[in-house]
């Protein structure tokens, strides 16, 4: 895959002075050593490394700022209802109530406390999860070797590359032995890249293709070689995205967008209502100006839901808690109900979809004899089998047998005991229990079906002796082994592209022995090679040739013994098309986005259940689109082109991106993919970028609300299910804590209008909104689901918090406690306003505790979904009925929030009469339900 990314050329030309690069690709090796002062085989001292990192800084990352804990908490006093509470002790104090006042205050520091706490854990937690792995490289120092962290290495330090390693930092090649790199997680390149050292290039050069340079963040496939580090941290091509991304905006997030408005709507009713009280009393029940404030102070903090921003962030920590065990981990808690609203998840392929791991499901001989291959991954334990019978290696055709031999030597992958000592950085942990699988994945899946087959147990195949070795490279798309047997003679084992093996090859191995290859013979082997890529199978072409020479070049590799095509899978993971199935019943669309073959990228999308048999039958549009047609495409054909395709082959990030802003523009809330540095602007704009952590690059996971710990698209799944949990808990608290508001404050306006004292006081309305609600309320965000989250359409971009259909049921509820509380109040009365208000307190507290069981599900009864089934509610029911007791029985207690002591059996009357609101609750949702 070409490249388009090529944002760091102009800035590279522009700062060449500030940053030390000055175009090194353009330069020889002797220039470049000579401009940075060093000596190649002796590397800088220490003295000219301190000098180095004082000039050009530190080989790190550029960061956002940390906030301060003093600033997390300063930003906890900001909101709206904290400045109303604020004025509402403000008042108190002018009031001569100075108990009120201090409660209030304590409301609000408590408030505050809870909230930092919650902030600066996900400050810590966002810590936690940047890669803190630590590379090690090879530098020259003072003419001696050294082994140091890559963060230590400076401009000028001359570093050693070997296979399987992490490049540093940005560097002009000196030296190099059969070096590839892979630079897709920078441009794109889906293919290892080839370096050169003694070549100088054209000013403008794009990155992709400064074959002479290596870059941060980007890693050794094959090879070794010598550079000179010419750029550190912010100054290389990747840190120059990390600064962009820094710089990038993104927009407020949809829910705090909501929870904005509804904080607004709460403090302007707070306000209307308590002056509309103020004027009540002063002006039509003549209060004394002193009393009336204290009945507008109770008005306003009955109608602020004091504890809704600490009890959301509860939600949404629990919630973060959770998606980390389905091994999703939120970076921004927020993230955690924008997933709840998803309607289009764009997915990668390889790894997300499928397991990651190679391994060869077929093989079909020169001679057309097809064997079918058993096990999975890099187990070396499986069958080989013609028509389901099992082929033994001994007394397998020699055509079979040169396959293996093939696939067994003509490569560089190894497989090792795990418990040799030998390192090597690209071990693939997908292999067996016992051994480990080294190299290029394709190389390794060639390797596992040598070693399963048991090639090398026969003498005349026994390991032969490697002279020479041609990598693969994108151009010629064929790797070439030069190999000698013990009775001398030697051959050139070659494996790559079919087309392009079979363009190199005249001769055919067949049962009969070598023949000229035909054109029959290609259509058949190209029918194959079609057939297995519609299976989603990876196809490589085997050849082989007998030379007399002890080198090999590129212009040697010709007239090449066409002997056979084994095809690969990486197979699904055998959970994603169950996770499928459950994004399309929650009515979410799915979108593959791979750099892979559209025929490959079809055939899997078939698999997973992504597109169906007759998909697109009937469309205009084909089954899989390719990058460049939709770079190609007109507007109204692009727009199409999204609406009714669902598989993009051969992506760049450029056009991942262009997808993912038109899918905005079109009214779709996005969760997006990705795992390379070019990934990262798409991760930023999209609603929800969700980056790959184990394959995922560090600018990727910064870039990204989400890190999946597995790198498993049924995660997602997983993860969205959460997300919809987290916003329906986030209703029914609010809900909750509004039905108490109203409530509250209806009490005293009604109570006032029947000519009633206060029946309420502020400081006994702040221990219901705050200790009662906030008990049940907590206990309420540990809800789970009830079966059927996905089973609905995503949450609407625009639905609000508190919608109008919860209304009716709210004001019912409202006016069952409000009835049952002034019912209480006139009932006391006679045995005074003390006494009046305990009973009104104990009966509202109640009722809000019994009205929590009704929230735990809106549509559902309480008894289907399990009545004792949350631990947590029953252990709040019980807690709140004990603190209430106390408040009420403890003498100290009593004088402070101003009650009188009443008869237990009167309470246990009042608990039984409260529970009215759970049966009404029950009858309202039997009757919507019919």
């Amino acid at each position: 895959m070409s490249s388009t990314y090529n944002s760091g050329n102009t800035s590279q030309h522009d700062k060449s002075e500030e940053t030390g690069k000055t175009n090194s690709y353009t330069k020889g090796t002797d220039e470049v050593v000579e401009e940075h002062s060093v000596d190649p085989e002796k590397g800088l001292s220490e003295d000219e490394v301190t000098k180095s990192r004082d000039k050009h800084g530190k080989n790190v990352l550029p960061q956002k700022g940390k906030t301060s804990p003093l600033k997390i908490f300063i930003k906890q006093f900001k909101d709206f209802l904290i400045l109303i509470l604020f004025i509402a002790a403000g008042i108190s104090f002018y009031a001569s109530q100075a108990v009120n006042g201090y409660i209030i205050l304590g409301v609000i520091l408590f408030n505050a406390i809870m909230g930092f706490f919650q902030e600066y854990r996900a400050e810590k937690a966002v810590e936690s999860i940047k890669s803190m792995v630590k590379h090690k490289i090879t530098v020259l120092r003072g003419g001696e070797q050294a082994t140091i962290s890559s963060k230590k290495v400076v401009v000028g330090d001359i570093i050693i590359l070997n296979e399987g390693e992490s490049i540093p930092a940005d560097a002009r090649l000196l030296e190099v032995k059969n070096l590839r790199t892979d630079e897709s997680s920078l441009t794109g390149e889906s293919e290892p890249v080839e370096k050169v050292a003694d070549k100088k290039l054209k000013k403008d050069t794009a990155i992709a293709d400064q074959k002479n340079m290596v870059w941060k963040g980007t890693h050794i496939v094959k090879g070794s070689g010598k550079a000179v580090v010419v750029s550190v941290g912010g100054d290389t091509e990747i840190g120059k995205i990390a600064k962009s991304l820094q710089e990038m905006k993104t927009g407020e997030s949809n829910f705090r967008k909501k929870t904005a408005r509804l904080t607004k709507k709460m403090a302007g009713i707070a306000v209307f209502t308590s002056i509309i009280v103020f004027c009540v009393g002063y002006f039509y029940r003549a209060f004394e100006f002193q009393e009336i404030l204290l009945v507008t102070i109770a008005t306003m903090v009955s109608s602020i839901p004091e504890g809704l921003p600490v009890v959301i962030s509860i939600v949404f920590a629990i919630g973060a808690k959770r998606m980390a065990k389905q091994n999703a981990i939120i970076r921004e808690f927020t993230a955690t109900e924008v997933l709840g609203s998803v309607s289009t998840i764009l997915t990668d392929k390889t790894g997300t979809l499928t397991q990651s791991i190679l391994s060869v499901k077929h093989i079909f001989g020169a001679d057309e004899k097809e064997y079918q291959v058993e096990g999975q991954g890099h187990e070396i334990e499986g069958e080989i089998k013609n028509q389901d019978k099992t082929v033994d290696v001994k007394e397998a055709p020699e055509v079979l047998k040169k396959i293996l031999f093939i696939v067994n030597y003509g490569t560089k992958a190894k497989i090792q005991n795990k418990q040799e000592e030998e390192e090597d950085a690209d071990e693939d942990k997908n292999g067996s229990d016992d051994i480990k699988v080294t190299g290029d994945p394709t190389e390794a899946a060639l390797k596992v079906l040598g070693k399963k087959s048991g090639i090398d147990e026969l003498e005349a195949y026994s390991k032969p002796e490697e002279l020479d070795d041609l990598p693969f490279n994108s151009r010629q798309k064929f790797r070439a082994k030069l190999v000698q047997f013990e009775d001398g003679k030697k051959e050139i084992l070659v494996a790559g592209a079919p087309e392009r093996v079979m363009e190199l090859s005249s001769k055919v191995l067949t049962g009969e022995g070598v023949e000229d290859l035909d054109e029959d013979t290609k259509e058949v082997i190209q029918k194959k090679n079609e057939d297995w890529a519609d299976q989603a199978l990876r196809v490589i072409g085997l050849a082989h040739k007998e030379v007399s020479k002890d080198e090999i070049e590129n212009e040697d590799v010709k007239d090449l013994v066409w002997t056979g095509i084994v095809g690969l899978i990486d197979p699904p993971r055998p959970e994603v098309n169950d996770a499928i199935g459950s994004c399309k019943r929650a009515g979410i669309r799915v979108m593959m986005l791979t750099g892979d073959h559209a025929k490959t990228a079809a055939a899997i999308a078939k698999k997973v259940g992504i597109t169906n048999e007759n998909e697109n039958e009937d469309s205009d549009y084909p089954s899989a689109v390719s990058g460049s047609e939709v770079n190609d495409a007109q507007e109204e054909d692009l727009d199409g082109m999204i609406r009714n395709v669902s598989v993009f082959a051969r992506m760049n990030p450029n056009t991942k991106l262009l997808i993912a802003e038109r899918l905005q523009q079109q009214g779709e809330l996005i969760a997006m993919t990705g795992d390379g540095v070019n990934d990262a602007p798409a991760l930023k704009k999209a609603d929800v970028g969700i980056a790959m952590g184990q394959r995922g690059t560090d600018v990727a996971k910064d870039a990204a609300q989400i890190v999946l710990s597995d790198d498993n698209f049924s995660s997602i799944v997983k993860a969205i299910r959460e997300g919809r949990i987290v916003f329906k808990n986030v209703k029914s608290t609010s809900y909750f804590l509004l039905t108490t508001n109203f409530a509250g404050t209806s009490v005293l306006i009604f109570g006032l209008l029947l000519g009633f004292p206060l029946p309420l006081t502020a400081v006994q309305i702040l221990w219901i909104n705050m200790v009662t609600d906030g008990i049940m309320d907590v206990a309420k965000s540990t809800e789970k689901g009830h079966g059927d989250m996905m089973d609905r359409d995503p949450i609407r971009k625009d639905e609000p918090i508190l919608t109008w259909e919860i209304m009716p049921f709210l004001l019912i509820m409202a006016a069952i406690m409000v009835s049952m509380t002034l019912y209480t109040f006139s009932y006391y009365e006679s045995q005074g306003t003390e006494m009046a208000r305990t009973g009104a307190f104990f009966v509202v507290a109640m009722t809000q505790v019994f009205n929590a069981f009704n929230m735990r599900d809106l549509n559902k009864s309480v008894f289907d979904i399990g009545l004792l089934s949350n631990k947590w509610i029953n252990l709040a029911f019980i807690t709140s009925i004990v603190l209430q007791l106390a408040v009420v029985k403890i003498p100290f207690l009593q004088d402070v929030f101003g009650f009188d002591n009443i008869p237990y059996l009167d309470f246990f009357i009042m608990v039984l009469a409260s529970s009215v609101v759970l049966w009404a609750g029950e009858l309202y949702k039997w009757i919507k339900r019919k």
